[in-house]
């Protein structure tokens, strides 16, 4: 019988810029593209999902891209600085 320790949290920021591959995104989190004229990939946590503001986004994204997201992954028709700040207050920091 295995004893289970649980798992502790890091102190790095929730919200994390990242260049890699899919492979790279941890369980409980996934990337977006976000930018204006130069996307950057975020990997952030899925419990955004729930917030009424991240959803917000969502809607956002939907209306100008539909199904069809030009970097093959969920992009967020936003300015990065717009999109730091929202998930800063989301993450509580």
């Amino acid at each position: 019988m295995a004893i289970r320790m649980p798992r502790i949290i890091n102190s790095k920021p929730i919200l994390r810029r990242s260049s890699s591959s899919a492979a790279n995104v941890p369980k409980g989190y996934f990337a977006v593209y976000v930018g204006d004229q130069e996307k950057k990939r975020f990997v952030i946590p899925i419990s955004f999902l729930n917030q009424p503001s991240f959803q917000d986004l969502l809607s956002q994204s939907e209306e100008k891209f539909g199904f069809q997201h030009p970097m093959g992954g969920l992009t967020i028709p936003c300015s990065e600085e717009l999109f730091i700040d929202l998930t800063s207050r989301l993450g509580g920091f």
